[in-house]
């Protein structure tokens, strides 16, 4: 059976995960068939990034979620776009939804925000004032 579940990576007492498909008989940070996301826990709040296009193939596919990818799959509204695109619903449909959907859930950082950012102005140019040559004279 495949299930899509979370493979811990980072260092000791720093964890983040990997949402993964994996065979249920492999070992929690073992063998894989495809890595879809990432949680990162210790982010406030948690980051949770997960490619709904391949969850949604996956799942229609039969793979099981663990409870903590279920929870996140709830969440993130996978789970019913899931319900959706089994009632017959298009599947370009339920992903353009789901990019709206996380376009609106992802916080905007306005230092980062690209159409405040007004361009630097330029300083003037220091233009050089032509250097005057002493003149001679020719008289004494």
């Amino acid at each position: 059976m495949v299930r899509i579940r979370l493979r811990r990576v980072g260092a000791r007492n720093q964890p983040s995960y990997r949402v993964v498909v994996a065979n249920k008989r492999s070992p929690r940070d073992g063998r894989f068939i495809e890595a879809i996301g990432f949680y990162n826990p210790r982010t406030e709040p948690a980051t949770v990034e997960i490619d709904e296009e391949r969850a949604l193939y996956w799942l229609s596919n039969g793979a099981q979620p663990s409870e903590a990818v279920e929870r996140m799959l709830r969440n993130q509204g996978t789970l019913d776009r899931l319900e959706r695109l089994r009632a017959g619903e298009a599947l370009e449909d339920l992903l353009a939804e789901a990019e709206a959907a996380l376009a609106a859930r992802t916080p905007v950082d306005p230092r980062t925000r690209r159409d405040d950012i007004k361009p630097a102005k330029k300083a003037p140019a220091v233009v050089a004032a032509p250097v005057e040559e002493p003149v001679e004279d020719d008289e004494a």
